[in-house]
Parts: C-alpha cells; structure tokens; sequence
C-alpha cells in the first residue's frame, strides 16, 4: 500500500527536485527552468510528492500574465510537472496536478495553461480549444488551458522570464 503524501516544497527540497526534474526529462534544463522561477520570484504554488520520505514528484505553476492592449490579467503556468521514471503510471503526477488546482483555486487564480500531451492534461479539464485564440511563441495543440471563472480568452501569453532563458539554453 502506498503512503504517498503531497506537501508544498521547502528550501531544503531544492536538491532532490532537480534530481526528479533531471530523472524525469532526461536533461538539465527543466531543473534549470524551476531553479530561475523560483530564484525570479515566479512561482505561485508548487508541491512535491514523497514515497517513504523520499520526493518523487515535483509541480510548479509560475505566474504568467495575458496582456490584451495595456491591460494585463494574471495566471498561471503549469511547468514543469516531473515524476521519477519509477514511479510513471501510479497517479503521482494526477495527484500532483489535482491537489495544486485546489490550492491555485483558493488562491483566487482563475486560469491555468500548460504546454503538454492533450490526451493526458486533457483528463484535467485542459483543451486546446480554451488556449487557441491566445497569442503565443507555443501556440499549437499543445498548448492548453483550463479556467475556473472569468477569464480573458484572447490576448498575448507572457511568460515569466525564466521560460525565455531556459528555452534559449
């Protein structure tokens, strides 16, 4: 039986979630990406997963802004959501993803977009069809996102400036 448990991240997690952020995709750069978010001061709500004390799971959602004329309207980002490899397919990264909406809702946050699989963020209420009029350097099906109220349906996504850097590396 699992006795998985969710929690926000601490200072003291830094290590182990570039370890499931390097494990997760491969490579450094998603790591890098959540080590400038949270260095900037863009991350709103982010969560680990732990198996037995050890992280196993990692998500991050970093405030991004929809600017639409001179007005600009805050979300969030969902990036990167990282699960160890060993632990693929036991519903950490859904339990990750469903626990950060109630927090992101409680919070006031009204939308969410994320740059990812359609058939898996899909299952979470992500489409296409909510993020395609949005102006943006990701724009394509992959691009999705979800809102809990009102929320603009057009206008320029502006990243936190991490995503520029890290996608530049």
């Amino acid at each position: 039986m699992s006795m998985m448990s969710i929690r926000a991240a601490t200072p003291r997690d830094r290590a182990a979630i570039r370890l499931v952020e390097e494990h997760a995709f491969g490579q450094k750069s998603e790591a890098g990406l959540v080590d400038a978010l949270i260095t900037d001061g863009d991350a709103v709500v982010e969560l680990v997963a732990e198996e037995e004390g050890q992280v196993v799971g990692h998500i991050l959602f970093s405030r991004l802004y929809v600017a639409e004329g001179r007005k600009k309207f805050a979300a969030v980002a969902l990036a990167p959501l990282a699960v160890e490899p060993s632990f693929h397919g036991t519903g950490i990264g859904g339990a990750l993803i469903r626990e950060a909406h109630l927090k992101l809702k409680d919070a006031g946050e009204t939308l969410s977009v994320v740059l990812g699989d359609p058939a898996y963020y899909g299952r979470f209420g992500y489409t296409h069809q909510r993020a395609g009029k949005f102006q943006s350097d990701y724009q394509g099906e992959a691009l999705q996102a979800l809102a809990w109220g009102e929320a603009p349906e057009t206008g320029r996504l502006d990243y936190a400036p991490a995503f520029g850097s890290a996608l530049a590396a």
